[in-house]
């Protein structure tokens, strides 16, 4: 490379780290980041793309679901993203916060932007589609646009090696049940419109959970009558029910194929509940465990 192109590259990177910034955020209301000195990250997918982006060292903060890549558990932590309080986020001093669209209570960013913070709020479309608008938003968000057209590329590289491993090994369609656990007495089953089930669906298998809209109270009679070839749920969850003998205990799960079988896929909550740049191998490796595997399977990240 020549003398002119130093220079240009050089010119590009200043501009890539000029400030401010500006985008529309998921509110579809323009927002100006001043400053990514000091980004407090809300969210687990989000804190995730931050660090792909090659900010990471900008992250003063995470919330709780926030685990990976693992050195950001070094950070300290302001809370779960939907029990927030203002003056923990305010005390890292931050300059930037961003989180999902939904995080709670709204009244919080309310206080963050009479503070002086700049927020932005992040989509949370369970698709494709919404995990490449996702990682767009955090791309421009801090300056790192030509990055995250990067990562995009790479899901759409992921999403070919899914297809072509899906069309080497077709199989009769198996019906996949997401169940969310939090301890016995706090499960749901979840259909259409939650983000494991996207995933499971990417993963070519169908929804067990039909009629049913986000997460519902489980009942014997909704497992049932899904009747799933497997059951997907969250190794946490699957934890809090005392494990895979627990969860065969919960109702209706013995009246299933997958229970009689014993077809259950545990996949670290992270990696299966969120569309984010690692979402087409989540997905290959769901499939993998749900169509060539039997049994108790465990998949992680």
């Amino acid at each position: 490379m020549g003398r002119n192109g130093l220079v240009f590259w050089a010119f590009l990177s200043l501009v890539a780290w000029a400030q401010p910034y500006r985008l529309v955020d998921a509110t579809g209301k323009a927002v100006e980041v001043r400053s990514v000195e000091r980004i407090v990250s809300l969210d687990g997918i989000t804190t995730e793309i931050l660090f792909a982006l090659g900010v990471g060292d900008k992250v003063v903060g995470r919330d709780d679901s926030s685990y990976y890549p693992p050195q950001v558990l070094r950070l300290p932590s302001v809370g779960y993203q939907f029990r927030l309080s203002a003056e923990g986020i305010l005390s890292l001093k931050p300059t930037l916060v961003i989180g999902r669209e939904d995080v709670r209570p709204p009244q919080v960013l309310d206080q963050l932007r009479q503070a002086g913070v700049d927020v932005v709020l992040v989509p949370t479309e369970p698709s494709i589609a919404g995990a490449k608008r996702k990682i767009r938003v955090v791309a421009q968000a801090v300056g790192q646009a030509e990055r995250g057209e990067a990562l995009v590329r790479a899901l759409e590289r992921d999403l070919l090696a899914l297809r072509a491993f899906q069309a080497q090994h077709a199989s009769k369609r198996l019906r996949g049940l997401f169940l969310y656990l939090r301890g016995p007495g706090t499960t749901f089953v979840c259909g259409e419109g939650s983000t494991p089930v996207g995933v499971m669906e990417l993963a070519g298998l169908e929804n067990a959970a039909k009629g049913i809209r986000e997460c519902q109270p489980m009942t014997a009679e909704s497992v049932v009558a899904a009747q799933p070839d497997v059951l997907v749920v969250f190794k946490r969850g699957l934890e809090s029910v005392g494990g895979l003998e627990g969860l065969l205990k919960l109702p209706g799960i013995a009246q299933t194929p997958a229970g009689q079988n014993r077809r259950v896929v545990a996949m670290d909550d992270l990696y299966l509940g969120s569309f984010g740049p690692r979402a087409g191998r989540a997905a290959l490796d769901l499939f993998r465990a749900a169509y060539l595997m039997s049994g108790f399977v465990e998949v992680g990240p």
